[in-house]
């Protein structure tokens, strides 16, 4: 297949972000390298963070690498939890929690962008998105490997009841934005994604009525995000209470919240696609409609492109999703690998780099649309 070499080249620098002692995978090999030049969008992504996990899951099954799925689980399994059982959102490649961020003052930075960061502030962060990628990935694995192991069962127990516990509170989102807390639609969704999870999870044990409950809370705040965070045109917000348009949302398509035919689903991926993109690459959200705490813009999100490729082909707009994904493909940088952001008016790579992230959901786009190619030819 033309895209075999990408995937492959994806898969190898997943394998060089993997701290093989534990099986935890690096955001990223750098920090602070910039993503606004001369900026102060600059972090520290040598960590792990747990949202990743699920999007690790789905690529190294995608590629049949289950010896190394089986690793990562561990590393889940193996962390250290919070008092109330939840995990953190990130922890350090050796499992360790406290990541406290410092500056270094007397580093003038990558092309001048200052500050030089060590550690990072968001570790201690409400994020209420976690729990759903966790959860989501414990099912993806049980499914894989046809069984449910019984260390993971508490996992499920302690994520599930935190969930439902705070999927109504504020957060800072999957964007780790430094302003005041919102009722972000991601968190919430994911949260959905959380309960529906923990409610197979509880049918594959035959726990029916943790699997009747826990479906409840699903039905929940499924309602209540299509109560309070779609506009008139049927396009989903990034927060409650906004009309601004959030990349994140597109993770209604990958997680199915939605069905592929659902009107709301499709003029929300038609949005994303149209109003939130520079020269057809996807923003995270436009900087002057979102309180993040920071100033100055930034690049596009590779990661948002590549989602915006994989909701396209579930909606069956599969020969945009192809396009989109073969200007993504040349953009690379000449060894195949990307950063975090790209920069269309320069053509630069933004952000700390190789990323993991980018290269997840490279692997996940570009499957998507092989299996479905291979499908329609069946």
């Amino acid at each position: 297949h033309p895209w075999r070499a990408m995937i492959e080249r994806s898969a190898l620098a997943m394998k060089g972000l993997t701290y093989m002692p534990t099986g935890a995978t690096v955001a990223a090999l750098t920090t602070s390298l910039p993503e606004t030049p001369g900026g102060e969008r600059n972090w520290d992504y040598r960590y792990t963070w747990i949202r990743d996990t699920t999007f690790t899951l789905r690529a190294l099954h995608l590629l049949q690498l289950d010896w190394e799925a089986d690793e990562f689980m561990q590393f889940i399994a193996d962390v250290e939890p919070t008092e109330d059982g939840s995990l953190q959102i990130m922890y350090g490649i050796d499992g360790r929690r406290d990541l406290t961020e410092t500056t270094r003052d007397d580093l003038s930075g990558y092309a001048g962008a200052r500050p030089v960061r060590i550690g990072n502030g968001a570790f201690d962060q409400r994020q209420n998105d976690v729990f759903g990628a966790i959860l989501d990935s414990i099912l993806l694995h049980t499914r894989k490997s046809e069984r449910l192991p019984r260390r993971l069962w508490p996992i499920v127990e302690t994520q599930a009841t935190c969930a439902a516990k705070v999927w109504k509170y504020p957060d800072q989102g999957i964007w780790e934005t430094r302003g005041k807390p919102q009722h972000y639609i991601s968190s919430k969704l994911m949260c959905w994604v959380a309960m529906d999870r923990a409610a197979s999870l509880a049918g594959i044990r035959g726990e029916k009525d943790r699997e009747a409950a826990w479906r409840a809370t699903a039905d929940e705040i499924q309602a209540d995000i299509l109560k309070n965070g779609v506009t008139d045109k049927g396009v989903l917000t990034q927060h409650y209470g906004t009309h601004a348009l959030d990349a994140s949302a597109l993770l209604a398509a990958i997680f199915e919240f939605l069905p592929p035919d659902d009107e709301r689903l499709r003029a929300t991926v038609l949005a994303i696609a149209d109003e939130l993109t520079e020269d057809g690459f996807v923003l995270r959200y436009r900087t002057e409609e979102t309180d993040d705490g920071l100033s100055g813009k930034e690049g596009t999100f590779l990661i948002c492109s590549f989602w915006l490729v994989s909701a396209l082909a579930i909606i069956g707009e599969e020969q945009r999703a192809r396009d989109l994904l073969e200007r993504l493909i040349r953009i690379s940088s000449p060894l195949g690998l990307y950063a975090e952001e790209f920069d269309t008016q320069t053509g630069h790579h933004l952000g700390n780099f190789p990323q993991a992230f980018s290269h997840l959901a490279m692997i996940e786009a570009a499957g998507r649309l092989i299996l479905s190619e291979r499908l329609g030819e069946l």
